[in-house]
């Protein structure tokens, strides 16, 4: 591995560069045994995080709850209404909800460190995370965005996600064409005053309640799940942007190794990239206007997926996106359990995953780069 600096900033070139000793066979066979395998893992999953919490609830009611309402289960019912709302209207949308915020962010990861040629690069990178949170400060301390009703906290964090996303780009091309460096500095710039526009939000509104509520939010919390509209949107845009990240896998792998590659293969990098943005902000934008800023998880889960199943993006994404799911079911289920009925911000629970990680990886590129 080697470092490229232009300017002030070190970009590492990723190991898509480095050759992996498995033939093409065998490391086709190891994503497909690591994609089969983190499937049932995800299944479990998702049983063990509908029956765990402050009622236990069997791994048989679970099934059989699920299987009542999606295909009319026949037979008696071994359960009570209690336990039917606990698992239908509770418990299977936040759920649902961790798996797509999680393979939301762990997809959305990956693009970006193939877009900015940076190992370190996360969601947070662009700026999308602050304008999401100041649009979410807004609502719910001005009540910005009351004419969506119940979805006016959703929506009004998509729009300053959105808002961001655009003037991240808008900074990035003022310069002259839009390179990794260039998206790089523009949103951490946009970021970081946005950011301060959220702390001067939570100031200037006075209300102690308010920004209690703010702050929850901005370490992230899935209390918003339910079985409506926004469940369904997360889960077309989650899945979409897998999808089309995957079939721009080779695409993914020329942009990583540098623009000269991409050009040489007929790709013009800095059109991607600003499909890339688009794809990659409008994903974030309405993940986390569900969940709130959830941190690490984008940085974390594209070096796991990388370690299992190698470099190459057609690989990385899906078992990326899986790892991610399982990741932050289980970060969720941590966060509302372990102080229970008191619940953690799962944005907690992942940086205290994250955070050691990220010192691990600084100390192996340090040494890497010695």
């Amino acid at each position: 591995m080697r470092n490229n600096t232009v300017g002030a900033t070190t970009l590492v070139e990723p190991p898509q560069v480095q050759r992996d000793d498995l033939g093409l066979g065998s490391r086709r066979a190891r994503a497909w045994a690591w994609t089969g395998g983190l499937s049932v893992a995800l299944l479990l999953t998702v049983m063990g995080g509908v029956g765990l919490g402050a009622v236990w609830v069997a791994p048989s009611d679970v099934v059989g709850v699920i299987g009542h309402h999606l295909i009319g289960w026949p037979g008696e019912r071994g359960w009570t209404d209690s336990t039917d709302s606990i698992v239908w209207k509770v418990r299977l949308p936040r759920v649902l909800l961790a798996c797509l915020v999680g393979a939301g962010l762990a997809v959305c990861g990956v693009a970006l460190q193939a877009m900015v040629r940076n190992l370190l690069a996360d969601p947070y990178l662009l700026g999308v995370n602050s304008g999401a949170s100041s649009g979410a400060a807004a609502a719910i301390l001005f009540g910005i965005g009351a004419g969506f009703g119940e979805h006016a906290l959703q929506v009004s964090a998509f729009l300053g996600a959105l808002a961001a996303s655009v003037l991240v780009f808008l900074v990035a091309r003022s310069a002259g064409r839009v390179t990794s460096v260039r998206l790089l500095l523009a949103g951490v710039a946009v970021g970081y005053a946005l950011y301060a526009a959220t702390s001067f939000l939570i100031f200037a509104s006075g209300s102690a309640e308010g920004a209690r509520s703010v702050m929850f939010w901005l370490l992230g919390s899935l209390g918003l799940a339910q079985w409506n509209t926004p469940l369904a949107v997360v889960a077309v845009v989650v899945l979409s942007t897998a999808a089309l990240l995957t079939l721009w896998g080779r695409r993914l792998d020329a942009l990583a190794i540098g623009d000269e590659t991409a050009h040489t293969l007929g790709i013009s990098p800095e059109r991607f990239r600003m499909l890339l943005l688009v794809v990659v902000a409008l994903c974030i934008g309405v993940v986390v206007s569900a969940s709130g800023s959830i941190g690490f998880v984008g940085l974390v889960v594209p070096h796991l997926a990388r370690r299992l199943v190698g470099a190459t993006h057609v690989r990385v994404v899906p078992v990326a996106a899986l790892i991610g799911a399982v990741l932050l079911v289980w970060a969720d289920v941590i966060a509302r359990t372990l102080l229970q009925p008191q619940e953690i911000p799962i944005g907690i629970i992942t940086s205290l995953v994250g955070a050691p990680f990220l010192l691990l990886l600084i100390r192996r590129l340090h040494a890497t780069a010695a």
